[in-house]
């Protein structure tokens, strides 16, 4: 959790993600030396980050001996003197993490090594989960990951947030990576938990920040309530048990209603730029259908799907013909969901992404082909990487049995 914010003070200082990401690694690796036998201290974060001030001042000396080597590799000396590293690293990390996703997706870098590069640095994702979140093989992300980080270093791309122009060229790479960080953080990709909620409460305080420094650009003010949106149903995605619940069966009860009220306040804003809804917007107002409907019964699918239908025009992707099917399938019945989803079995990018299944898996169910049904959620099983949301796919497979 404290990596990303490790990583963005000290690209401050270095002027190299590749470096920083090292020296945050080192002071990781330190931690994890020394902690199982002192204890974990009462504030981990200021421990690591004066580790990680040790550590830059340490190579700030190792650069005046061994300058040399360095200019050989293309890295130039560093700017500040050890008492600025100290004077920076011990001052407050303010807009650090924004100005590092900046620096990452600057346009020298291809569109697919920049939110791989970003989703890695400051999401603290494996290069597994960026290729799930992809759809692509795991070889691939870390491909570009590493020639990203090379490129930066060569490039000697300023460590800032640019203004004007530069400003909206990046923008939309930006969104995306905060938009796929909050997405890893409201579903984990691996592992024993559903959800991330410090990842998605810096992707939203990310949003927040940039709504603040654009507010004509009617994208940002879309994905922030679309984030808003989505995190007012996190405390009822998970049971007790820790156990994941379908947006079907949750207590809207425990939706937070200030949330929200932000959402819509954010989707209305918008709106109000008085150009036609982009993706994030258009996903949240569909969103912003399940927040107002009181039930699962009131849910206005008909509305929802034709939200979808217009979201695959400027969005096209397997993933969202996937979503519009289960609209469908709720608005007009399973049989018509059923037969848009298996349209989508051949299509190479879903060929191992789980839901698919679960959503033929579902559909099957509803129309009492439970043998069919029981086959599908158990191939979602076996490919999902997230404990939670197997447990919930096999315990799916075993009502059809009792069907």
């Amino acid at each position: 959790m404290e990596s990303p914010r490790l990583i963005a003070a000290l690209a401050r200082i270095v002027r190299d993600v590749g470096i920083a990401e090292d020296l945050a690694q080192d002071a990781l690796v330190i931690a994890l030396e020394k902690w199982p036998a002192t204890g974990i201290p009462d504030n981990p974060g200021a421990w690591l980050m004066t580790s990680a001030k040790r550590r830059a001042i340490d190579l700030l000396r190792r650069n005046k001996r061994y300058q040399e080597k360095l200019e050989e590799v293309g890295r130039s000396s560093l700017p500040y003197t050890e008492q600025d590293v100290d004077r920076l690293l011990d001052g407050e990390i303010g807009d650090d993490l924004l100005r590092l996703i900046f620096t990452t997706c600057h346009p020298v870098l291809s569109q697919e090594a920049r939110v791989a590069l970003t989703l890695r640095l400051l999401g603290g994702l494996t290069t597994d989960e960026i290729a799930h979140a992809f759809l692509v093989p795991e070889p691939t992300i870390a491909q570009r990951i590493v020639r990203a980080k090379r490129t930066l270093s060569q490039k000697q791309i300023p460590f800032e947030t640019p203004v004007g122009e530069a400003f909206k060229e990046r923008l939309p790479t930006v969104l995306e990576v905060i938009y796929l960080m909050f997405n890893e953080g409201y579903t984990a990709t691996a592992g024993q938990h559903l959800i991330r909620p410090l990842l998605c409460q810096e992707a939203l305080r990310l949003g927040r920040i940039l709504a603040a420094m654009s507010p004509a650009e009617a994208e940002v003010h879309g994905l922030v309530a679309l984030m808003e949106l989505q995190s007012s149903r996190m405390r009822a995605r998970v049971n007790r048990n820790g156990e994941l619940v379908r947006l079907m069966d949750q207590n809207r009860a425990d939706w937070d209603p200030l949330l929200i009220r932000r959402g819509l306040a954010a989707l209305e804003r918008a709106r109000a730029q008085g150009r036609p809804l982009g993706p994030y917007a258009l996903q949240a107002a569909i969103s912003a259908c399940h927040a107002e409907a009181r039930s699962e019964a009131e849910t206005d699918w008909v509305r929802i799907a034709a939200l979808y239908e217009a979201l695959s025009r400027v969005l096209p992707s397997p993933v969202v013909e996937l979503n519009r099917a289960v609209a469908i399938g709720k608005a007009f019945g399973p049989e018509f969901g059923l037969q848009l989803a298996d349209m989508l079995v051949e299509v190479p990018a879903l060929q191992h992404y789980h839901l698919l299944p679960s959503v033929q898996g579902d559909f099957l169910f509803q129309l009492g082909r439970y043998e069919e049904a029981q086959a599908a959620f158990e191939r979602a099983a076996a490919m999902t990487g997230n404990e939670r949301e197997r447990d919930l796919l096999r315990k799916r497979a075993g009502e059809c049995n009792q069907s």
